[in-house]
């Protein structure tokens, strides 16, 4: 697509309301903001939804404001390689890298899938989240995904960590789990709760330890496999992790766009890494593309849109511990009107 372009940019936020209260380590959702982008062009309509990255205060108003400074270069067609120079890793990037990526499959009638030189997408096996609580209640919860086959128990900075893993396992003997710590863990914590880890069959803890803290990795006794996310946020930290974790868990929020997120995903896999896929909370237009990513991962944790009081629609479909998302939706083959 070269020559002059003219395209029509909207971006607005919108609220995203939650069923019921969720808990990580330091932080308690009841609802969020989303970034919601617009592009229009002959004809064709792109869109996207990114949240941004709460911990690092890249917050929607912000992501808007640093959209709208670059109004005039993205009407006169700015590019998704334009947009690695333009603008940092973060939510604005990847809601306009987004919004190009389904613009582009529109007008050249080509699913995002297939520009982006992967296979045809696959229904994914993803987990289902299960905020900190009380262990009965996680429980509880756990027994409610009853079509779940993969489970992630957020942990937290307390001293109830060991009862919630028992009890969810207890109710859920069957499933495969992985906790997450959201940085709360230490290394004299990791090391008391690692037996009942162990017992409890285990197979992945994430970010056990706070941004800035990897080194605590070193030397420790690893047998679980452990994954970074807060710690990795693009491809300049995948050097400092070598050999200290094995899966990277892979935002678009956190990177910038799937554009960023492919690239990087390459990187890690030949520097050894194992590939998760993660979400920052949103709705199916947000799950989209990293559906798309999610294609490469060993790991996938896209269940966002389940947490929402509504979803968008056409939405992403969860049946049978899987996610799928179809075409119309976002990054389909087929022209949509503007």
């Amino acid at each position: 697509m070269s020559g002059p372009r003219s395209m029509k940019l909207h971006a607005a936020i919108e609220k995203r309301p939650m069923k019921a209260p969720f808990h990580i380590t330091g932080y308690t959702f009841t609802g969020f903001d989303a970034l919601v982008v617009t592009l229009r062009e002959d004809g064709c309509t792109g869109r996207s939804e990114a949240q941004g990255v709460y911990y690092k205060h890249d917050n929607p108003p912000e992501m808007l404001a640093q959209i709208e400074a670059l109004r005039d270069r993205i009407e006169h067609g700015i590019t998704r390689a334009d947009l690695l120079d333009c603008l940092p890793p973060g939510g604005a990037r990847n809601a306009l890298d987004a919004a190009l990526w389904d613009l582009e499959a529109r007008q050249r009638g080509q699913p995002a899938w297939q520009l982006a030189g992967i296979d045809p997408p696959r229904p994914l096996l993803t987990t289902f989240t299960i905020g900190a609580d009380e262990p009965t209640s996680m429980a509880e919860l756990a027994r409610a995904f009853s079509d779940a086959h993969a489970l992630k128990l957020k942990l937290t900075d307390d001293d109830q960590n060991a009862e919630r893993v028992r009890a969810v396992r207890a109710a859920r003997p069957d499933v495969w789990i992985m906790v997450d710590a959201n940085q709360g863990f230490t290394r004299d914590s990791l090391s008391r709760l690692l037996p009942t880890l162990q017992e409890c069959r285990i197979a992945l803890i994430e970010q056990p330890f706070p941004i800035g803290k990897e080194n605590w990795l070193d030397g420790m006794e690893r047998p679980i496999a452990i994954a970074a996310d807060e710690s990795v946020q693009d491809h300049t930290d995948l050097a400092r992790l070598a050999g200290r974790v094995d899966i990277i868990n892979i935002k678009l929020d956190k990177c910038g766009g799937l554009t960023e997120a492919l690239a990087m995903a390459s990187q890690a896999r030949e520097m050894g890494f194992d590939l998760m896929v993660g979400n920052m909370s949103g709705s199916s237009l947000a799950m989209a593309p990293a559906f798309v990513l999610g294609q490469q991962c060993a790991v996938v944790d896209l269940d966002g849109p389940l947490y929402l009081r509504e979803d968008c629609s056409p939405g992403a479909r969860y049946q049978d511990g899987m996610i799928w998302c179809p075409e119309e939706l976002w990054g389909g083959g087929l022209p949509a009107a503007a």
